[in-house]
């Protein structure tokens, strides 16, 4: 029952969508892996987000010519321990890949990954791993000093988190 009401209330949201926009939806109940949702995404250019919970594992369905996988983890690990892998997730990771691979001839134009620190311990490490076991190179970042581009940023907007840094500083 749950998806026929949650489906009802998309169809409201979709109709107010900025259609210069692509979008990516996330479940997290079992109850929307079927086929009525995956034609839902799929006939209204909507992503399906691919996504891995600690109860939850999204079937690695395509319903654009864009990916979304969410590596998310389980809470396990603590802030303080953030930084290093922590939790070995190959095995897991080893899965993602392979449907990835699976994929590879449906038109696919864009692939996006992202990990948090939950999911192994450091997200960014996380995705180094992903891209190695896809044959990427690793993406680099380096601290940002005081005083630099960042840093006059963060004081522009003091609510960022100064450990974060840009997207591009993790493209090669």
């Amino acid at each position: 029952m749950q998806i026929f009401e949650g489906l009802e209330s998309l169809r409201e949201l979709v109709r107010e969508l900025d259609t210069r926009f692509r979008y990516a939806v996330e479940v997290r109940h079992p109850s929307w892996f079927q086929d009525l949702a995956y034609n839902f995404f799929a006939n209204n250019g909507i992503c399906l987000v691919w996504s891995q919970l600690a109860e939850l594992k999204t079937p690695p369905i395509v319903t654009t010519d864009f990916l979304y996988l969410r590596l998310i983890g389980d809470r396990s690990i603590q802030e303080k321990d953030f930084g290093l892998i922590q939790i070995d997730r190959i095995e897991d990771m080893q899965k993602w890949v392979d449907n990835l691979k699976t994929v590879e001839d449906e038109n696919i134009k864009l692939a996006i990954m992202t990990a948090n620190n939950h999911y192994a311990g450091f997200g960014p490490g996380t995705v180094n791993i992903l891209r190695n076991m896809i044959g990427l190179p690793e993406a680099k970042w380096e601290e940002r000093e005081e005083g630099g581009e960042a840093q006059k940023h963060l004081e522009e907007y003091p609510a960022i988190d100064s450990k974060q840094h840009t997207l591009s500083d993790f493209i090669n």
